[in-house]
């Protein structure tokens, strides 16, 4: 192994839109190689799902370019919650992965709910489609008659990719605490929901994201050119890993905005007040096995659909507009976050492309503030992902709250997994954000707020 200061961690980096491999320098937590691709779904059959062949194809040729170029002396693995690999006796797929935004568990809604624990035992509020990852087990077990007996093995998403390196079998504390129904975070045990859908010997047991899984096997030391010495950390879900370097550097309270396709909010040492599951606040558990409330909604996904397309800059003609009354109110996705079941509307249409681009902005921002306000958030924000460069958003949030701070890298998945490593380097910095006229901005907020108190009269 190189010295700790130079190591080079690759990390596999798999979202929902994108999968991606990263190359993070030990010394500076900085990405100093990535490469993406799609993360399409195929159609099936049985059941739309992941192209987790044709990622595989693209890691392993890529794990050996930068073997070649940089050298790489440990893997992490970060994935996407709500998710689980199916394997048989022999560790292939028994099945095809399914997509968690597939609508068949909806078919047996009224089946499943009466066995899965309530939310006092496992802190996931009930969540369509398959975002509970319970429901879909459920749902693939009574679907497939035959699947049950061809099922050996049930690993959570990151450790899927781990076994694939290793040979080892496990899941995490984190992607188990990822509304799955299957996990009591309290007790930090499985829920009662693993013995009902007869899981108990087959679910790999459940590690801490920083264990070390294992080394490379003798087979990927030689397709790559990898050391077989390589070690893999077990693992960690995407929004935990954006978290994971404020919980070694921070002192609580404060709180992390993971930004990406999700947008999620979660508290640590705040209030922690009595969670609403039908506003879609939940318990995550943090790296070290520790329950965090946090509360969620599909951001990224509602920005794509009202920006379509849209690259405009807001000019002072557009803050103008904007400020004199022009807003959008929840929800844009609206099977999911604080405001379920509301359509979105204007509260009149813009008239510009930027108008339109701020108010989605501080759109954004209001449902951000929104959801940190219900999992009784205190002390500094730290906000991560893509929407930490989006100033607009950083100003709207920075007038409701003090101590706004955005991470000084632009991905916090990446380098919170590649730390899971043990890495002694610094802790990544963050930047203080400040508005510069909050007072018209608090004045927006407040008749935002109202706009939707007065939609919940109607």
């Amino acid at each position: 192994m190189t010295d700790p200061h130079s190591r080079h961690v690759a990390v596999i980096d798999v979202g929902k839109t994108n999968a991606k491999l990263a190359l993070v320098n030990g010394l500076t937590l900085r990405e100093i190689a990535v490469v993406t691709r799609p993360n399409r779904v195929l159609p099936g059959p049985p059941w739309p799902s992941f192209d987790l062949e044709g990622h595989w194809a693209f890691f392993l040729d890529h794990l050996t370019a930068f073997q070649a170029e940089y050298g790489i002396d440990a893997i992490a693995v970060t994935t996407h919650g709500a998710s689980a690999v199916l394997l048989d006796r022999d560790g292939r797929l028994a099945v095809p992965m399914l997509d968690y935004e597939h609508d068949g568990p909806d078919g047996m809604a009224a089946a499943y709910d009466a066995i899965r624990p309530p939310f006092a035992q496992t802190g996931s509020p009930r969540l369509p489609l398959g975002l509970n990852l319970g429901a879909q087990l459920f749902w693939q077990f009574e679907s497939d008659p035959t699947l049950r007996d061809r099922v050996a093995h049930v690993v959570t998403y990151p450790q899927f990719w781990g076994f694939r390196l290793t040979g080892q079998l496990a899941t995490d504390v984190t992607s188990l605490g990822c509304h799955t129904d299957l996990w009591d975070p309290q007790r930090g045990a499985f829920s009662t929901l693993v013995e009902r859908l007869d899981l108990t010997r087959k679910i790999a047991p459940a590690r801490r994201a920083d264990a070390v899984l294992g080394t490379i096997s003798a087979e990927i030391a030689a397709r790559t050119g990898m050391s077989p010495q390589v070690p893999v950390t077990c693992g960690i879900h995407d929004s935990n890993a954006s978290l994971y370097p404020h919980i070694l550097s921070q002192r609580a309270p404060f709180s992390v905005v993971s930004t990406g396709t999700w947008v999620i909010a979660m508290a640590v040492g705040g209030d922690a007040p009595v969670l609403d599951p039908a506003r879609d606040t939940l318990v995550n558990v943090n790296a070290l096995g520790q329950p965090v409330p946090s509360a969620r909604f599909m951001g990224g996904r509602e920005y794509e659909i009202i920006r379509d397309g849209c690259d405009a800059i807001p000019t002072p003609a557009d803050r103008a507009e904007v400020l004199s009354g022009l807003a959008l109110l929840p929800a844009v996705v609206n099977d999911s976050g604080p405001f379920q079941a509301r359509h979105h509307a204007w509260t009149r249409q813009p008239t510009t492309d930027g108008a339109r681009m701020l108010a989605l902005s501080w759109y954004l921002a209001l449902m951000t503030d929104t959801c940190l306000s219900l999992v009784g958030a205190q002390g500094p924000v730290i906000v991560e992902g893509p929407f930490a460069r989006n100033t607009d958003f950083t100003a709207m949030l920075a007038a409701l709250r003090p101590g706004v701070r955005i991470a000084a890298s632009a991905t916090g998945t990446s380098v919170g997994a590649a730390m899971l490593s043990g890495l002694d380097a610094p802790l990544p910095r963050t930047m203080p954000v400040t508005c510069a006229d909050p007072a018209p901005i608090r004045a927006y907020a407040a008749r935002w707020a109202q706009h939707v108190k007065d939609l919940e009269c109607d």
